[in-house]
């Protein structure tokens, strides 16, 4: 690799270092925030109305992931002026997103019945209504992330939490029900509109350039339709159980699964809003350079992926008693296995991220598009057999077998090479599998308080995964930096 090329990617890693640690930063707040939210709410409303809100979401994320035709990818991605596309990619990104929502305008009624719940019509309409939303901020969004400007995206996703928040629990105490975790997130999703808009400083112009929209589109339809399949794949589950479970048992699934991503919410959002722009930028030089830019990063997304799934998985049933009560113990079951499904799933996404960044989108469509005709009948076979367990159970092996090949394969067809950090897989599964252990051990002598269980398994099972996971030099320094900052405060 010549110096040039190592220079460029020392540059990018520092942008994008700077917009990781914003990303994660403000995804961890806002994350936290949405947790709090759920522990109020799942007070407030009954596992019925989650199932309906589930139907409703099933909805919005299908229509979330195809609304802007791949545009705010298409901006990060683009490689000329963005003076010379953004109107068009305005153009493009609200008519199509406009479209799209009468669409589901009209099927909301048949899209409710097919999931088993006429009723949840009404909230897919209103839920849906964010698509427009993001149609006209679309291109606005596309910048800020481009020129990894994440500080203001998260202040922007920060401040459209907070009205979410008030909005939903307002509503639910007040009996709405359903409707109060749509009316939450329109709300919340129009001031963060506002915001982006505002802190994008993109001027306001419509056109249509035919050029430029046919290289948008080439571009766009095939990411587009790769997250279609996408979202199918992560929400014909809610429809696959609610049809054949019915609401309360969808409730139990949705709260499960909404755990399970907390993981892939912190780690993979955050990582998201900076991996598309810098893998983009790293394609324009070569492939190696591009692998060497995959080689530094996928092992330090592993080791902080394992311990939160494999403690969680462990400890799933105390986890869900003592963040939500006994009422919701039904969860747990699920959870243990749909913790697998998290780490495939950021595997996977960060895998997608990669082949966006390097224009390969036909790609993200065929690893979407094997995974998800693989899952449709393990779900149906998994939730007929064993219930909720069953379908996690089946989406998480499927994730195995079937996804995470595909997505390897679709690296090795870009040009990254995979092989050399094989080995850096090594040390974090073993002290995952340590972790997971040793929390099981001390839960089973620990008692039976919940609280007493989650407290001194969740730390030993940390503990455990340190001491393997991390290499002693390492180790050395940051108890060196712990010991140091007393005597610091003391000068």
């Amino acid at each position: 690799m010549t110096p040039a090329a190592v220079e460029d990617i020392e540059s990018i890693g520092r942008k994008a270092g700077r917009g990781l640690k914003w990303s994660l930063l403000g995804n961890m707040v806002t994350r936290i925030g949405s947790f709090a939210m759920g522990l109020i709410l799942a007070r407030l409303l009954t596992p019925s109305d989650f199932g309906m809100y589930a139907i409703a979401l099933a909805a919005t994320q299908f229509v979330m992931n195809v609304k802007d035709v791949g545009i705010i990818t298409a901006t990060v991605q683009w490689r000329g002026k963005l003076a010379e596309m953004a109107p068009t990619a305005t153009t493009l990104a609200f008519v199509f997103s406009t479209v799209l929502y009468a669409i589901f305008w009209v099927a909301a009624p048949a899209f409710a019945g097919l999931a088993g719940d006429p009723a949840a019509a009404p909230v897919v309409r209103l839920l849906t209504a964010v698509i427009l939303i993001e149609g006209v901020t679309a291109v606005r969004s596309g910048t800020l992330m481009r020129e990894f400007r994440q500080d203001r995206l998260i202040l922007a996703n920060m401040v459209g939490l907070v009205v979410n928040a008030t909005v939903a629990i307002t509503m639910a105490a007040g009996g709405a029900g359903a409707y109060s975790f749509a009316g939450g997130q329109v709300a919340g999703a129009a001031v963060t509109g506002v915001l982006i808009f505002v802190f994008a400083r993109v001027p306001v112009q419509i056109g249509l350039d035919f050029a430029v929209a046919a290289k948008l589109l080439r571009f766009g339809v095939p990411l587009a339709a790769s997250l279609a399949v996408e979202a199918v794949l992560m929400n014909i589950q809610f429809m696959i159980i609610g049809r054949m479970l019915g609401p309360s048992e969808l409730g139990f699934y949705l709260l499960a699964f909404n755990v399970s991503t907390w993981a892939l919410s912190v780690i993979s959002s955050a990582v998201r809003y900076v991996s598309v722009p810098g893998f983009s930028r790293l394609s324009e030089q070569d492939p190696d350079t591009l692998s060497a830019g995959v080689q530094r990063s996928l092992p330090l997304l592993v080791t902080s992926v394992v311990p939160i799934a494999v403690l969680t998985s462990a400890l799933a049933p105390a986890l869900v008693v003592v963040l939500y009560g006994g009422p919701w113990a039904e969860a747990a079951p699920a959870l243990r296995f749909l913790m697998v499904l998290t780490v495939v799933r950021i595997l996977v996404s960060f895998s997608l991220d990669i082949l966006m960044g390097a224009g390969a989108t036909r790609s993200t469509l065929w690893v979407n598009l094997g995974w998800a005709v693989a899952v449709i009948p393990a779900l149906f076979v998994g939730t007929k057999v064993d219930g909720i367990r069953g379908a996690a159970i089946g989406h998480a092996v499927v994730g195995l077998v079937v996804a995470v090949p595909l997505a390897a394969w679709a690296l090795h067809r870009a040009g990254v090479r995979l092989a050399p950090i094989a080995a850096a897989f090594v040390r974090p599964l073993v002290a995952g599998a340590l972790a997971g252990v040793v929390a099981l051990l001390v839960r089973y002598v620990a008692g039976t308080n919940s609280f007493v269980q989650l407290s001194l398994a969740g730390t030993a099972g940390v503990l455990a995964y340190v001491a393997v996971a991390v290499p002693r030099e390492r180790l050395r320094q940051w108890l060196g930096a712990i010991r140091r900052q007393p005597a610091a405060a003391t000068d």
